[in-house]
């Protein structure tokens, strides 16, 4: 077990090479696209982490996660690989229970689980939820989520935006609008795709769910 160690050690990708910089630059980018809700921005970063991470999901762990932020992976990130590597740049501890979770890491969009499964936070202390971090292939503007809320007129004009993802799972809209509903309470989810990002909070209401 001790060389097993020593070997994935020794194999380790490299995380940020100015860790705090870095993570302060990342940082920005992913609060700056919360407050800009569902729209995609620019997002680049030259790490190389093991497969099925990507690149965005690592480096928004390396920033965001730390030894008091629990960190949930999905059943495709669960390798001793991608696991050793997040440990080691971040120092979280990796839990089992979506419940329990600061942060999600969700390299398979299309199984994500139920947003309610995860940590809601509650009234007098809604930062208590989880933020969910998703991979998709597909991230740009477009019509097949259309949102209002806060953040949305002031930077465009307009009181809607739009935008395209996928992969998605099945019955999605209606969890964001189980999850809309439930405000102060929920779940944030942040969106990845090569080069970009894009936020989406709670307070945000998708258009056109019944």
């Amino acid at each position: 077990m001790l060389a097993h160690a020593q070997n994935l050690a020794q194999d380790l990708a490299p995380g940020f090479a100015d860790a705090a910089l870095e993570s302060q630059a990342v940082f920005r980018a992913c609060m700056n696209a919360l407050a800009r809700p569902a729209r995609p921005v620019p997002f680049q970063t030259g790490l190389v982490p093991p497969a099925p991470l990507t690149p965005e999901l690592a480096a928004l762990a390396l920033a965001l996660a730390d030894h008091e932020a629990a960190l949930w992976l999905d059943a495709s990130l669960r390798t001793p690989a991608v696991r050793a590597f997040l440990t080691f740049h971040t120092g979280a501890r990796l839990t089992e229970d979506p419940a329990q979770a600061a942060f999600a890491l969700i390299a398979d969009a299309a199984a994500c689980p139920d947003l309610a499964g995860f940590a809601q936070g509650s009234d007098e202390y809604p930062d208590r939820s989880t933020t969910l971090v998703i991979a998709v292939d597909r991230l740009e503007a477009g019509e097949d989520l259309v949102f209002t809320g806060p953040g949305i007129k002031a930077e465009t004009g307009q009181e809607r935006v739009g935008l395209t993802l996928a992969p998605l799972p099945s019955g999605f809209r209606r969890q964001l609008a189980v999850n809309h509903a439930a405000f102060p309470r929920g779940v944030d989810l942040i969106f990845t795709a090569p080069g970009r990002l894009a936020g989406l909070p709670r307070s945000s209401l998708i258009r056109g769910e019944a």
